[in-house]
Formats: structure tokens, C-alpha cells, sequence
């Protein structure tokens, strides 16, 4: 009985956060659409284009479910489950809004538009790197395969370490037992941007292919029944996302993504000056 009232506020505070998020994007969408664009943005909800969300955020939200994971063992109690649901709730649907508004603005000039999906294709050819690494570490059988597949990859990224890097941080977050509400609420509001900054930018090549609005509802869907499982189970939870099949597909996600942004870069550039 104590197990149950321990779970309910936190899971209900989770999916109102959610419903709040999305309403919040529908309202955001129609401002955007207020301004004098050439596309204004589609407030349909198809469940394909949540379905990408979905997935698309589950699988790059394995190093936010490690650290969350570990913050929840340090910050123990309800007060504490509140604080760290609401903080990364906001903090991911706040990253999302902002990068649909550089979007918005930047497609309005070309030669921005080519520099912002040519830096986010990076990100996502990167990711694609990070995710065979990971697989090569857990499947002995394909190591070596994959493994000669990953040098390909990181020889190409290591051109373009100069710049990725000042996008990609790898913080290590000083952890502390004990914090306050309000700490502890703040701190968890910068986790998505900090460890998922890279994400963020990586979403920018899907919004030529997906409606935006229902892509953008997915990724609020994925990290909402991301934190009701690791509330209910933070090491299963942990578990599910670190499987080899999963992180194998996601990298094969991100190579295909990374390339459709290439190719909308070079058709931009090439019919800016031919």
C-alpha cells in the first residue's frame, strides 16, 4: 500500500506534465505560424510521425536514463521524484521548442539553413560512431566486423572534431546526497540540454521529412514513459536501452539520417548558386 502511494503522485505529476508540454506546443506552433514564413507548420497529429519521435528519443536518451538512474539512488523520496520528473520534463520540451524556432527561422535563409543541417548531420554521423562502440562491447560475435566499420567512421569524424566538440559535452556532474527541492528541480532542468544538447541538434534533418508537431509529440511520449519506468524500475529500465539490438538500430538510424541531411544540404547549395 505504501509502494502504491509512493508511485501515484510522481506518475500522475509525469503524464499532466506531458499533456502540458503538448499543449504547449500546439499554442508555441500557432505563434510560429503567426510569423511571415514560407511553410507554416502542419498542427496534425499522425501516429507515424509520433511513432519517429517516440523511437528517435528513446534511443538517445540511454545516457539520460544511466545519470537519472544514478540520481534517483543519490535523492531518494517522492519530493525528490517530483523535482527531477518536472526538472527534465521542462528542461527537454523547453530544448525541443527552441530548436523547432531556430528551425523555423533559419529555413527562411538558405545558406543558414545549410550551415545548421550540415552541423547537425556531424552530430548525427557521430552518434551513429558512439552507437557501433557501444555494440562492439557487447557482442563479441560481430566485434570484429563492426569494429573495422567504427575505425571508417572515426577517422571521418576526427576531420570534424573541431567543431563537434564545442557541440558534444560530456560533463561529469559533481553529485551531492543531499539537496533542496528547488536544487534539485533546477539542476534536473539542465540535464537534457547538457547531456542532450547533441540530440536536440540531431533532431533538426527530421523536420523536412515529418510533421513536426505530431515528430515533437513523440519525443514529450518517450520521455514521459521513460521516467515512469525508471521510476518503477531504474536498472530494467537501464537494461532495455542498453541491448545490443537496440543500440545496433539506432546507429544504423543515425548513419541513414545523417546522410538524408547531407543530400538536403547539397540539394540547398546547389540550388542556391546553379
Amino acid at each position: 500500500m505504501k509502494s502504491t502511494k509512493y508511485q501515484f503522485v510522481p506518475i500522475v505529476l509525469t503524464v499532466v506534465i506531458c499533456a502540458f508540454l503538448v499543449y504547449l506546443l500546439f499554442f508555441f506552433i500557432k505563434l510560429l505560424n503567426f510569423f511571415p514564413t514560407k511553410e507554416k507548420i502542419q498542427l496534425i497529429l499522425y501516429p507515424l510521425d509520433i511513432l519517429v519521435g517516440f523511437i528517435i528519443y528513446i534511443k538517445t536518451s540511454v545516457d539520460f536514463a544511466l545519470f537519472i538512474g544514478k540520481l534517483m539512488k543519490e535523492s531518494p523520496g517522492t519530493i525528490s521524484r517530483i523535482a527531477i520528473e518536472s526538472g527534465t520534463a521542462l528542461g527537454n520540451g523547453i530544448g525541443t521548442l527552441f530548436v523547432l524556432t531556430i528551425w523555423t527561422f533559419f529555413k527562411e535563409v538558405p545558406i543558414l539553413m545549410v550551415i545548421m543541417i550540415t552541423i547537425a548531420s556531424l552530430i548525427l554521423l557521430r552518434l551513429a560512431q558512439d552507437g557501433l562502440q557501444e555494440f562492439k562491447t557487447v557482442n563479441m560475435k560481430l566485434k570484429t566486423v563492426v569494429g573495422k566499420i567504427f575505425l571508417v567512421f572515426k577517422k571521418i569524424n576526427s576531420l570534424f572534431d573541431p567543431i563537434i566538440s564545442l557541440i558534444l559535452p560530456h560533463p561529469s556532474f559533481s553529485q551531492k546526497t543531499s539537496r533542496s527541492f528547488l536544487s534539485l528541480f533546477m539542476f534536473s532542468l539542465t540535464i537534457p540540454f547538457v547531456l542532450g544538447l547533441d540530440d536536440f541538434a540531431g533532431y533538426i534533418p527530421l523536420f523536412s521529412i515529418v510533421n513536426i508537431f505530431g515528430f515533437a509529440t513523440g519525443i514529450f511520449l518517450g520521455h514521459m514513459i521513460l521516467n515512469l519506468l525508471l521510476f518503477a524500475s531504474p536498472k530494467t529500465t537501464v537494461k532495455i536501452v542498453s541491448l545490443p539490438m537496440v543500440v545496433l538500430t539506432g546507429a544504423v538510424v543515425f548513419l541513414g539520417l545523417s546522410l538524408f541531411g547531407f543530400y538536403e544540404a547539397f540539394h540547398l547549395l546547389f540550388n542556391l548558386f546553379i
